[in-house]
């Protein structure tokens, strides 16, 4: 089996800048979502989705989180929608798509019809109709051209991602049903590249391997054509939707492309499993060459010999010890030979009696070569059977790394694991995992040649869906629920409930506003959580922090009695008035009428937001959560205060005595 990769299969540039700025917003934190899928990918957008980019249906659904304007582009109707609404754009849309919307728009400012070739469901498709200024025809076929009423001038522009041979059975039909007609080939030069390499390879192998989403419209349009050349195609969204058993049915040369939309991570999972299987079979040609040579030879050396033969266990007595053997009598004709390597025990003394197996009869000297060794390891390929058959994992050491994979020692077995079976994520370095210990699946067995291959990864990936799956089994909505924080981000703090995370969303950490989580929780903070709701099909947890927290309104009016004086913040100003924060959730209104002692046009010439105030309570309404405020009383008090002390202080002065008793005769 061969392998050949089309030169241009994987991500397009266009879709390449869409998801590496969408990747670089993920890593900055920024709340964001995507109109649509951003691309045709399930993994893509799964991953983001991940890292908090979710795609949303409608400007309305975005919230107030930046928008990213996915590759396909979309009409001006849903760009001025989002503008106002007031919310931050990115345009991701590809610079082929951004063109033909262009060349649309511009052609049909004075109404000439519009005929756009592509498939009518597609996204691209419905976002170009939206730049037409006037009438848009969407056509996929000659037949669908031929039914089109008769025009005296048409502008014909066709989806950048469209078969080249499409558009120009579609363009013969309108060069004939429009007078003036005016052409413009808006496939995209990468697309028609890819589409070319793909036919021509598929042409010359047996099986031909095409990765991509199954929603992605290139994607399929490459599988078609493909499998017009190669029957034998298939479309794969992964590597592990191969099996071995379907490589083991190839014969002869495999081609391997790849959508536009397809990451380059999937790509080289396809390529890694296939070279790893390419390998493999490499490998069991050349040592079926060779364990036939071997059987041959001891064909002729079992037809002369009767008493013992190659795998037969038997027991001897050491007879002699040197530096580098020891010989046992084992009564046969000649002593048999064991090589200290071969020893399972190294203190053996003359006279002990030993278990030993029969490796050769005859070594060409007349010597009869035994092994200890292989009696442990036969015993350690039993116990290695009985557990793969039991479904247990076993215990490995990487020894070596290879072309195309890792030896592993597992119980005196040596094991392949395949690049693509070390870890559910593409590994760069197999050398990181030599002398590491790992745990191993037992996933192919050679039981004649008793070799093995087995899967880390697959253990990695069972036990993380089990430890999901008891997580999920204990979570309930609405109990409460100890947890670890383990990242915060600028919407909120995801918290581990025991194997799985969560996220207390910003407005559910405070009662009060907050800008950022690290507000109120740290990283790697115990917390005690309630869980607001679960989504087991998509495995989103929604916790909350502040619903185990008092509420500010339930002991406000014992807060804050009425007459009392306290302090507040300027938090915001409205028309009719100021509102002072007196704790983070719990608000009061000063009214305009009581923002000072003279009667005024508008609340700023009192007081400012970020000021610090002094109020007096005049009401608190917890029923319907209403303090009522006033700076203008507590003015008036200090005022009071002040006329009264003066008051008093002009009330000690000295007075002048008069006298008023007569003088004496």
């Amino acid at each position: 089996m061969q392998i050949e990769i089309a030169p241009h299969a994987g991500f397009c540039m266009g879709v390449r800048r869409a998801v590496e700025a969408a990747w670089k917003i993920a890593k900055e934190g920024r709340p964001a979502c995507t109109l649509g899928e951003l691309i045709h990918n399930p993994q893509v957008v799964e991953q983001l989705s991940q890292q908090g980019i979710l795609p949303v249906d409608s400007p309305e659904e975005a919230g107030d989180r930046l928008v990213l304007v996915r590759s396909h582009g979309v009409s001006p109707f849903v760009l001025k929608e989002l503008t106002d609404r007031g919310l931050e754009i990115m345009d991701l849309t590809c610079p082929f798509v951004d063109r033909l919307h262009h060349i649309v728009a511009d052609a049909s400012q004075d109404g000439t019809p519009v005929i756009l070739v592509g498939e009518k469901d597609h996204p691209e498709v419905q976002g170009t109709a939206g730049w037409a200024g006037g009438c848009v025809y969407v056509v996929s076929s000659p037949q669908e051209a031929e039914a089109l009423p008769p025009m005296k001038e048409a502008l014909a522009c066709v989806q950048t991602t469209f078969p080249l041979s499409g558009w120009e059975a579609v363009l013969s039909v309108l060069r004939r049903r429009v007078e003036k007609l005016t052409e413009h080939n808006t496939i995209c030069s990468a697309t028609a590249v890819r589409q070319r390499e793909a036919v021509e390879l598929a042409g010359r192998v047996s099986t031909m391997i095409v990765v991509g989403g199954r929603k992605s419209a290139n994607t399929r349009k490459l599988f078609d054509l493909c499998a017009q050349k190669c029957p034998n195609t298939v479309l794969v969204e992964k590597g592990s939707e191969l099996t071995h058993a379907f490589v083991r049915s190839i014969s002869g040369k495999v081609g391997i492309t790849a959508g536009a939309s397809t990451p380059d991570d999937s790509l080289k999972e396809v390529v890694t499993f296939m070279t790893d299987m390419e390998n493999m079979e490499n490998v069991n040609q050349e040592t079926a060459a060779e364990d036939t040579s071997k059987n041959d030879f001891m064909a002729e050396v079992d037809a002369t010999l009767v008493k013992i033969r190659p795998g037969q266990t038997v027991t001897g007595t050491v007879v002699q010890i040197t530096d580098d053997e020891v010989c046992v009598n084992i009564n046969y004709k000649s002593d048999g030979v064991i090589k200290r390597s071969d020893l399972a025990q190294q203190d053996v003394k003359l006279g002990d009696e030993i278990e030993v197996e029969v490796v050769k009869v005859n070594d060409g000297e007349g010597n009869v070569i035994l092994s200890q060794r292989n009696i442990v390891n036969r015993k350690a390929w039993e116990e290695l059977m009985a557990k793969n058959e039991n479904g247990e994992y076993v215990e490995g050491v990487g020894k070596e790394a290879v072309k195309g994979g890792l030896i592993a020692d597992v119980g005196g077995v040596r094991a392949f694991v395949p690049a693509s079976q070390l870890a559910p994520r593409y590994v760069e370095k197999i050398d990181d995992f030599v002398g590491k210990d790992m745990k191993l699946k037992i996933i192919e067995v050679d039981k004649q040649k008793k070799r093995i291959v087995a899967s880390r990864k697959a253990v990695i990936l069972e036990e993380t869906a089990a430890r999901k799956k008891e997580a999920w089994d204990r979570l309930e909505e609405g109990i409460v629920i100890h947890g670890i924080v383990r990242r915060l981000t600028d919407f909120g703090a995801f918290v581990d409930v025991g194997g799985v995370d969560g996220l207390v969303h910003i407005t559910d950490l405070s009662w009060g506003h907050i800008k950022h989580p690290s507000e109120v929780v740290k990283p790697n903070q115990e917390v005690d959580v309630k869980i607001l709701s679960l989504d087991r099909e998509r495995e989103r947890i929604q916790l909350g922090y502040k619903q185990l927290q008092p509420k500010p309104w339930d002991n406000a009016a014992e807060k804050y009695p009425q007459h009392s004086v306290v302090e507040g913040k300027v938090v915001r100003i409205v028309t009719f008035g100021a509102f002072v924060e007196l704790e983070p959730g719990l608000d009061g209104l000063v009214h305009i009428s009581q923002c000072a002692l003279e009667k005024i046009a508008k609340v700023e010439d009192a007081v400012q937001v970020g000021d610090i105030v002094r109020v007096k309570v005049m009401a608190v309404d917890t029923e319907h959560k209403r303090i009522s405020l006033s700076i203008r009383q507590v003015l008036e008090d200090e005022a009071f205060d002040a006329d009264n002390g003066d008051l008093e202080l002009a009330s000690e002065e000295p007075v002048a005595s008069v006298d008023t008793e007569e003088p004496q005769a």
